[in-house]
């Protein structure tokens, strides 16, 4: 590993000294999928000049295509890894503690922490997921679910405390395993009248948990993909969902939503004014990374799908791989959830900081690219 990183790192400097940018590599990170280069360009270089050079970057390496993103004052030049890894849900849910309550996991950040996003948070509300057929969308949908289910309590008959969730899955087949966790306000939910009966019942009890001052305890709505829902549904399902969406948080309910076509004539106006955060998985164009994130220069385009997505939040994008739980190992999880079973529980712990990301320390891998 420490030859390949040394050998990338000159590659890098080579091109860059080929076009006249003085600059050179100051460090890095190595995650399950790619390598971090952070290169320090001289002062008075364009950005645009180094941002530019993706392809002539990837061909020196010897790669499909790198994504190149400005960090604060390096810029980050990300080359996929030969041997990429999962991310595996278990045994990250296994190993942290003292979460924070309606806090989701979304998987590994790019300094190698875990990356936790929590709902209540001002600045987060509700959440956008997109990305093409493959990026892996739906999979995070399922593991922002089994993460919340996994942290939180589910309500129980009378208790005032526990956390609801309400999952509209058009296709029929994104949560259907799912469909054993306790916390399920109703069962998955999959017909377009049901959805919009749905919806119905949501605001209404938003409108009297509004009137009785009532945040407590909180309800998710995760629909995986919004678009078509839309499509099909029309004003029936817009009407009910705009609504909870302009006012739902001030009841304690948070909106996850997936879509392959984050457009304007489809969903736009939802879009823009009501999700505070974009998680954004490969998309086919720049126009299409810039509708989905809200950004223009995200590189979204240049992700490599299955997983590898970009969190945009408060002005600042964080890359990230999304952790990922196989079919066959859902109902183990979900019967230790229920009560029924228990898995085998990991032997790493740590002390989560408050705020919205937070995170405890993961493994990171020795040699010239390192945390800071």
């Amino acid at each position: 590993m420490k030859k390949l990183l040394e050998y990338q790192a000159d590659r890098i400097e080579a091109v860059l000294a080929q076009h006249r940018i003085p600059a050179r590599v100051t460090g890095g990170t190595v995650t399950p999928r790619w390598i971090r280069y952070d290169v320090l360009p001289a002062l008075g270089v364009r950005i645009g000049a180094v941002t530019g050079l993706a392809e002539e970057l990837a061909a020196a390496l010897g790669v499909p295509s790198v994504r190149v993103a400005r960090r604060g004052a390096v810029i980050a030049v990300e080359v996929p890894r030969e041997d990429p890894r999962p991310v595996r849900l278990l045994p990250l849910l296994q190993g942290l503690r003292h979460v924070p309550p309606v806090t989701a996991l979304l998987g590994i950040a790019d300094d190698g922490t875990p990356l936790l996003l929590r709902l209540p948070s001002p600045n987060v509300a509700h959440v956008l997921v997109a990305g093409t057929t493959g990026s892996g969308k739906t999979a995070l949908l399922r593991t922002i679910v089994l993460s919340l289910a996994y942290f939180n309590p589910a309500q129980v008959a009378g208790a005032r405390e526990g956390l609801r969730l309400v999952l509209i899955d058009p296709k029929g087949s994104a949560f259907r395993d799912l469909e054993g966790l306790p916390h399920l306000a109703r069962p998955v939910i999959a017909d377009v009248a049901e959805a919009v009966e749905g919806l119905k019942s949501l605001v209404r009890w938003m409108e009297v948990r509004g009137r009785q001052g009532e945040r407590e305890p909180g309800c998710i709505l995760v629909i995986d993909e919004l678009a078509d829902l839309m499509v099909v549904g029309g004003e029936a399902v817009e009407r009910p969902l705009t609504r909870l969406l302009q006012r739902g948080r001030e009841a304690g309910i948070h909106v996850v939503a997936a879509t392959q076509k984050p457009t304007a004539a489809v969903i736009g106006s939802l879009v823009k004014a009501n999700f505070p955060v974009r998680l954004v998985g490969k998309v086919a164009s720049p126009e299409d990374a810039k509708v989905a994130s809200g950004w223009r220069g995200t590189g979204a385009e240049r992700l490599m799908g299955k997983g590898d997505f970009i969190a945009v939040a408060e002005g600042r994008i964080h890359r990230f791989q999304a952790a990922y739980i196989a079919p066959e190992e859902v109902p183990g999880l979900v019967a230790e959830i229920r009560g029924d079973g228990e898995l085998e529980r990991g032997s790493v712990s740590g002390r989560v900081r408050e705020g919205r990301w937070a995170g405890v320390l993961a493994g990171r891998m020795a040699g010239p690219i390192s945390h800071r």
